[in-house]
C-alpha cells in the first residue's frame, strides 16, 4: 500500500507547443511518484493538445481534458474540481520543474504538518533577440574563415529569487514576512507552493475569473486566511521561464494592472485587520500599490508613472482606508 500523500499537479495549456512536452516531462519525472497530473487543453489553436494526448497515451498518471478556451483562472478552476488527494501543486505550461520539486515540499508539509510550502524559484532569462542576432553577425563575418558558420547558443541567465529563510512558520510570521516584498511573484504565484487540499475543498477557493491579472495572488490570500502553519523552502524547485510573448508581455497594460492592484488592495487590508497586523504593516500594504514584482512587465517606473496619472483615484483608496 502506498503511504505517500497523493499529490494533483494542475497545468493550464493555451497554445504551448513550444514548451508544453518540457513541462510535462519535468513533472512525469519527478522523484516524487504518487501524483495525479492534470493536464487542461483550453482551447489551443496549435498543436498543443495532440502533444498533450501524445504523453496521456503513455503515462497513466495523466487526466487530459480539452475545453472551450475560458481562460487561465476558468481552466485552473476546473482543475481544481478533479483534483484529488490531499495536496495541490500548479505549473504553468511555458515553465518547468526541478526534479524533487514535489518530493521536498510533501517532505516539509507532512514533517511539519503545513498547510502551504513555499519555495524559492529560478527565473530563466533567455537571451535577447538583439543579443543572438549580434553573436550571429560575428559568426558569419564573410572575412574571417577561421568563424563557424553558424553562432554557438547563448546560454539561459537564471536568477533565484525568494525572501523567506528556510524553516517552520506561524500564520503571523508567514503574514510578516510577506511585507517584505509585498507585490512580489514569490508570494502572488501558485507554482511555487504545495497546498493542503482539505482547505481549498472546505473553502470553496477558487481564482477570480474576473480579473485578468493577479488572480493567483487573490487566491493565495483566500488560502492564507483559512491556513495556519507554513514551511519556507529555501531550495528553488521551479523554474519560471520569461516569454516575450505570453499574455503578461503583450495583453497587460499598466492602467489595467493599476486598476487590479487598486482592488486586490481591499482584500491586503482586509486580511491584516483580521490577523491585527494592520496598523504596524500599513506602510508596507500600502507599498503594494506601486511595487513591481521582480522582473515583472510592465516595470516599476511604468507602474509608477501610471499612478500618477490616476492619483486622485489612488488619493480616495487612501483616504477611505484610513
Amino acid at each position: 500500500m502506498n503511504r505517500e500523500p497523493l499529490v494533483s499537479i494542475i497545468v493550464p495549456v493555451y497554445n504551448a507547443q513550444a514548451h508544453i512536452a518540457r513541462c510535462i516531462e519535468s513533472i512525469r519525472k519527478q522523484t516524487y511518484q504518487n501524483i495525479k497530473i492534470i493536464l487542461l487543453n483550453d482551447g489551443s489553436n496549435d498543436v498543443s493538445l495532440p502533444i498533450c494526448q501524445m504523453f496521456a497515451d503513455v503515462e497513466p498518471r495523466i487526466v487530459l481534458v480539452d475545453k472551450k478556451n475560458s481562460g487561465v483562472s476558468a481552466t485552473r478552476n476546473l482543475g481544481l474540481k478533479l483534483a484529488q488527494g490531499e495536496y495541490l501543486q500548479f505549473a504553468d505550461s511555458d515553465d518547468y520543474l526541478q526534479p524533487d520539486a514535489t518530493r521536498l515540499m510533501v517532505e516539509k508539509a507532512v514533517q511539519y504538518n503545513a498547510d502551504m510550502v513555499i519555495a524559492h524559484y529560478n527565473r530563466i532569462d533567455p537571451p535577447s533577440e538583439k543579443a543572438e542576432k549580434l553573436l550571429d553577425k560575428l559568426a558569419n563575418r564573410k572575412n574571417d574563415p577561421g568563424l563557424a558558420p553558424e553562432a554557438p547558443l547563448l546560454p539561459d541567465t537564471v536568477t533565484t529569487y525568494g525572501f523567506l529563510p528556510e524553516g517552520f512558520l506561524t500564520k503571523q510570521q508567514f503574514a510578516e514576512g510577506l511585507m517584505k516584498e509585498p507585490a512580489s511573484f514569490y508570494y502572488g504565484v501558485m507554482w511555487n507552493k504545495l497546498y493542503r487540499a482539505d482547505i481549498v475543498r472546505q473553502h470553496d477557493l477558487q481564482c477570480s475569473e474576473e480579473l485578468a491579472w493577479s488572480e493567483d495572488f487573490l487566491f493565495n490570500l483566500s488560502f492564507i486566511e483559512y491556513a495556519q502553519r507554513f514551511y519556507s523552502l529555501a531550495e528553488p524547485v521551479y523554474n519560471y521561464v520569461q516569454n516575450p510573448q505570453s499574455i503578461c508581455h503583450t495583453q497587460i497594460k499598466p492602467i489595467s494592472m493599476v486598476k487590479t492592484k487598486l482592488e486586490l488592495f481591499n482584500y491586503y487590508r482586509e486580511l491584516y485587520q483580521q490577523l491585527g497586523l494592520y496598523e504596524d504593516n500599513k506602510l508596507q500594504i500600502y507599498k503594494y500599490l506601486v511595487a513591481g514584482a521582480e522582473g515583472s512587465v510592465p516595470t516599476a517606473s511604468e507602474l509608477k508613472e501610471t499612478l500618477k496619472e490616476n492619483l486622485e483615484t489612488l488619493k480616495e483608496t487612501v483616504q477611505n482606508n484610513e
